[in-house]
């Protein structure tokens, strides 16, 4: 990622967070139209849920300077979600469900290239959580 991207990232993070609370039921929304057989992966409150997955994005822009820690966390988290039941093919549907939480929530000011840095962001997360849960699985195997 670039650091006009980061900037970005951080700026319109800032402005998701005035309406985090809606914005991250909107993704669970989108997620559950998107993939309804997701939906028993969430088996406690969608609101705590959606509390976690802003305080997850807020500590991940957080660590954007600090690209070893944040691979680690990535990867860590790869590894949890593995073990709940997240497969590789969700990780789009995941994806898709962000960029239109980040359109609802930004409205005008998700422009291209607030979109390209949050894709550029997303890909980076899914590559590593990947990356994590293919470990755990190899791990598993021996």
């Amino acid at each position: 990622m670039t650091p006009q991207q980061v900037h970005l990232i951080r700026k319109t993070f800032a402005e998701l967070s005035r309406h985090d609370h809606v914005a991250a039921l909107v993704f669970y929304k989108r997620l559950f139209e998107l993939a309804p057989e997701l939906r028993p992966m969430f088996r406690g409150d969608i609101e705590v849920q959606s509390k976690k997955l802003i305080d997850m994005l807020g500590v991940l822009i957080a660590m954007l300077e600090r690209p070893l820690g944040l691979e680690l966390e990535l990867k860590a988290m790869g590894a949890r979600h593995a073990g709940y039941g997240v497969k590789d093919e969700h990780y789009a549907v995941v994806g898709a469900a962000l960029m239109a939480m980040m359109a609802e929530a930004l409205d005008k000011d998700f422009t291209p290239e607030v979109r390209a840095a949050w894709t550029a962001l997303y890909s980076a997360v899914e590559t590593l959580m990947k990356a994590g849960a293919a470990e755990v699985a190899h791990e598993a195997v021996r």
